[in-house]
């Protein structure tokens, strides 16, 4: 019962939010938007991006119709007094879920929450590359993307983002105003185009697909390897 309030309280938190913040939003970036008629308008999706920047995953939602949720570092949500209230606020109300990164069980974990989502008939938001590029070259996909799609059987729709990165640079502290444009592109179908192949081969097969999709909405200079979060030490 009470995470059913919880839920009750998230879902009345992102409906206020979502009624200023995306307005307001794109009020003032005032975002040039392509293929957007490409997301569903209901049932589970999985929009999956190139990444930029920490506001990608405000950008996103702010110009979808629909709720996306999307995962966001657990200290998002643990802090205390009334910054951290609000901090949980803000991002709970903006459809983001929790997860702890620093636990070395964190990725089968958010693929389990990725697939609840999309069991609700939801749409999840992710990053292929794993983390942000910092350099602007669109990384390898790792293959949670193509794990959820063939286990829930949803389609793909590729977003490729740009210029967000000009709109909160790494290190900076605040935004800036900066011209973006977010593209959507036709929805990828697993079908049964897989089927017969082993399970990692259709994985890599299916990432790798989203990925050259999403370059082509960007035109970013493929890396051809693997993004790995700078080290803290």
């Amino acid at each position: 019962m009470n995470h059913e309030r919880a839920d009750e309280g998230h879902d009345r938190l992102y409906r206020s939010l979502h009624a200023v913040v995306p307005p307001l939003a794109r009020g003032i970036w005032r975002p040039r938007v392509e293929g957007l008629e490409n997301v569903p308008r209901s049932g589970p999706v999985v929009l999956a991006s190139n990444h930029l920047s920490f506001v990608d995953s405000v950008v996103i939602p702010c110009v979808v119709p629909r709720k996306v949720v999307f995962l966001a570092k657990s200290d998002y949500f643990t802090g205390t007094g009334l910054s951290g209230g609000l901090s949980r606020a803000w991002f709970a109300g903006l459809g983001m879920l929790p997860v702890d990164r620093d636990d070395p069980r964190s990725a089968l974990t958010s693929l389990d929450t990725a697939l609840e989502v999309l069991a609700r008939g939801e749409a999840f938001g992710l990053y292929p590359e794993g983390t942000r590029s910092r350099d602007g070259r669109l990384y390898r996909g790792r293959t949670g993307v193509a794990h959820l799609a063939l286990t829930a059987g949803v389609p793909v729709v590729p977003v490729g983002l740009v210029g967000t990165e000009k709109i909160q640079p790494v290190g900076a502290n605040l935004p800036r105003l900066a011209r973006i444009t977010v593209r959507f592109g036709t929805a990828i179908e697993p079908g049964d185009r897989f089927a017969g192949l082993p399970l990692g081969k259709a994985r890599r097969l299916l990432t790798d697909e989203v990925m050259a999709a999403i370059g082509g909405l960007t035109g970013q200079e493929q890396a051809g390897v693997y993004n790995e979060r700078p080290s803290t030490t």
